[in-house]
């Protein structure tokens, strides 16, 4: 499989032909909403509550890998509390005056959603918290004798902010949030459903057996399992098929270079170098970055939560070790004192977890 066919497949960014296909896809509130249910259910009391008193709702942090629908979420609850929603991102507010004029123009209830909340600059988050606290804000005019500090009250509003890595955030910004859900890898029963659902909607003709085989190969993420169904429909439309069924499925996806397991040409690197050049680890991230020649976020945010999930790695102080089942499914042949590592199970959902 090419990078390109990688980075389309598996990429933690949402890209424009993503927003085009999935537009129609996403769901519009919660009963349309499929897993993460400890989630929801947390969710429906706390804008229940919001509601019913008239007030914002708390400010709402979504923390998961990519792709598992923290965006999606956002969008749902401001839907749920019948109020307009404004989406940047952390990396786009380079300074105070990109975060005013967003700010100024929330109206009353409304949802501020900044993804990548871990990337926003300090300059930015500080002039955030009086905002997040009191709703009002500060904006200095003109520097040096001539500056001037001139006050704006805003109009109560939420902060739903998501991230890929919480630890990043700094504790006065956390602090400020008053709800915290992680969203978890999603089963495959929940995935197939998801997929039955897309495939109804762009009327695609896949089967519950070509569901099952895309389900055990999206990595436990819905954005990838549509990204894998853009796939295999092309794949069964080109070679004449008249429903993608899991034969079909099973043809597109091996073509992609994506096995059983979900594991792609970057994931099977992975475990090749630790077993092989680092005699099966530890190592480092830094370390295993610069000898894949690869990004150290794509490590860290895409490839090794997964693999962390389904038992393939370990983590320890001294760095990232391959696992029994990593061997065996590299087919090379494991120590005999190598500790036994079972995968985690996947959950309905984080609940609610400071993190």
């Amino acid at each position: 499989m090419t990078d390109l066919s990688r980075s389309e497949l598996i990429s933690r960014e949402e890209k424009p032909e993503d927003a085009t296909f999935t537009a129609p896809l996403r769901p519009r509130r919660f009963d349309e909403f499929v897993g993460q249910k400890a989630v929801l259910d947390n969710l429906k009391i706390a804008v229940a509550a919001a509601r019913d008193r008239g007030e914002p709702l708390d400010h709402l942090l979504l923390y998961s890998p990519p792709g598992l629908g923290k965006t999606t979420l956002a969008h749902v609850v401001a839907n749920e509390l019948a109020v307009s929603i404004t989406a940047t991102s952390g990396p786009a507010l380079e300074r105070p005056g990109d975060l005013m004029g967003l700010l100024t123009n929330l109206g009353e209830g409304d949802i501020l959603f900044i993804d990548e909340v871990h990337r926003l600059p300090r300059v930015v988050e500080e002039f955030l918290y009086p905002a997040l606290e009191e709703f009002k804000i500060d904006f200095i005019l003109d520097k040096g004798p001539e500056a001037r500090t001139v006050k704006f009250n805003l109009k109560p509003f939420t902060l739903v902010g998501a991230t890929t890595r919480v630890g990043l955030l700094t504790a006065p910004l956390r602090d400020r949030f008053g709800l915290f859900h992680h969203l978890e890898f999603y089963p495959p029963a929940d995935l197939e459903r998801i997929l039955l659902r897309s495939a109804k909607i762009l009327a695609v003709p896949l089967t519950r057996g070509g569901a099952e085989a895309v389900a055990r190969r999206a990595r436990g993420t819905p954005r990838v399992a549509n990204r894998l169904l853009r796939r295999v429909r092309d794949y069964a439309q080109v070679k004449g098929r008249d429903e993608v069924d899991e034969e079909a499925a099973a043809e597109a996806l091996k073509l992609l270079g994506i096995d059983r397991e979900g594991l792609d040409a970057l994931d099977r690197r992975v475990l090749n170098v630790i077993i092989d050049t680092y005699d099966g680890g530890p190592v480092g991230l830094k370390a295993l970055a610069a000898t894949l020649n690869e990004e150290e976020d794509t490590l860290a945010d895409v490839v090794e939560p997964f693999l962390l999930k389904i038992g393939f790695l370990g983590r320890t102080q001294r760095g990232r070790v391959a696992t029994r089942r990593a061997y065996e499914h590299q087919g090379k042949k494991a120590p005999r004192d190598l500790p036994e590592i079972e995968p985690l199970p996947f959950e309905e959902g984080g609940g609610h977890n400071a993190p």
